[in-house]
This record gives C-alpha cells, structure tokens and sequence, in this order.
C-alpha cells in the first residue's frame, strides 16, 4: 500500500522540483498554520476548564475540569510552541519544551489524583444524587 502510495506522488514530486517550489517556505506556512491550530485548541480548553471551574456544583467536578483541560491546553501550548522552533538552531528549545510536556502529563494527572483522595480521606462528600461512592477499602 505504501509504495502505490509513493508510486503515484513521485510525478507530483518531480514536477514541484522542476516548478522550483521552495519547500522551506511551504513548511514554514504549515508550520503556522498547525501552530494556529494548535494554540487555539489548547486556549479553547484552558478557558473551558477555567469556565468548569467557576460553574460546576462541587469540588470533585470542578477538580474534574480543572485537571483534564489542563493537561490537554497545555499540552497542545506546548506542542504549538515546539512546531515554532527551527530543528537544527533551537534543538535545546525542543528538548526543553518536551521534558516540560512530559513532566507536565506524568505529575498533572497524578496530583489531580493526590488532591481528590486527600480530600475523600478528609471526608469531602461529592454531590451525587442518587448515587453514592464507593468506599475505599483501606480506611486508615
């Protein structure tokens, strides 16, 4: 499949080199374009989870909201960020900007965890209705 796939863009391909298409520019604009994208998505969600935050009824939903769309708005940032570096002159720009975006998904998930457990122990009741959470099975 991958080399029909090859077979039938070798004509494009020679016929952009012939053209003289300058790819340099032509990655340069698709760079901003995903970097556009990018950022946009990853403000959409940082202002949702900040929204979720102000509107939602109790802790544990708001600590939801806050914790999932500041993972993914900050990941997008990031990735947006990163597709704005040239490979070559700022590889330590790139290596940066990813150990922050891995430090960033491994710790946020987990602290969102940590706060919403110290919160249970210290006897913070969601606002469930009809349903109820289910007891821990250590206590202490």
């Amino acid at each position: 499949m991958w080399s029909q796939i090859i077979m039938a863009a070798e004509p494009v391909v020679q016929e952009a080199a012939r053209a003289g298409i300058d790819w340099s520019a032509v990655w340069s604009f698709v760079s901003n374009v995903l970097t556009t994208f990018m950022l946009a998505g990853g403000l959409f969600f940082v202002l949702a989870g900040a929204v979720g935050v102000i509107r939602l009824p109790d802790f544990y939903t708001r600590l939801h909201a806050a914790g999932m769309t500041d993972t993914l708005g900050a990941e997008l940032i990031l990735f947006g960020l990163i597709l704005q570096c040239h490979p070559i002159d700022d590889w330590q720009v790139i290596a940066k900007l990813l150990l922050v975006a891995f430090f960033l998904f491994v710790t946020s998930p987990t602290a969102t965890h940590a706060v919403a457990h110290a919160a249970y122990k210290a006897g913070e009741k969601p606002l469930l209705g009809r349903w109820r959470a289910p007891a821990l099975e250590d206590e202490t």
